[in-house]
């Protein structure tokens, strides 16, 4: 069996952003060899998370409107208490998940016709990891 490890690196101007990284992720399983297995792509932060979604803005604004509507910025989150503001950032990470795990069939990912990898970032402008674990034969 087959292992590649590679890391990505974000730091969003904006506290949220939604980065398209399929092309990257793609790039990663080509670099690994690997024909038949899995891709794991998964944040290293609990206030960011890795998606898979339609690569549609208007979605994507639908997207963030449901999770603000969910996990709201506020300043009363009990986390706030240690001196931190993103007790929101932490809620949303739970509601979306913090990774994905991805087949590669015939040395590629094996993704559906709208599928997209996306990196979702709800508490930026501070360097973050995605670690991208690819495993198989």
């Amino acid at each position: 069996m087959k292992s590649y490890t590679e890391y990505l690196t974000f730091n969003t101007k904006k506290r949220r952003d939604l980065i398209r990284i399929t092309d990257t992720v793609k790039e990663a399983v080509k670099k690994s060899g690997v024909k038949e297995g899995l891709c794991l792509v998964s944040a290293m932060h609990l206030t960011a998370a890795v998606i898979i979604q339609d690569d549609e803005e208007g979605l994507h604004e639908d997207i963030w409107e449901w999770l603000e509507e969910l996990a709201p910025f506020r300043p009363d989150y009990k986390h706030h208490r240690t001196g931190e503001d993103n007790g929101d950032a932490h809620l949303k990470n739970l509601l979306v998940h913090l990774q994905v795990v991805l087949p590669i069939t015939d040395g590629k990912l094996d993704l559906g016709p709208w599928q997209e990898i996306f990196y979702a970032e709800f508490d930026g402008q501070r360097p973050k990891k995605v670690i991208i674990k690819i495993i198989g034969e």
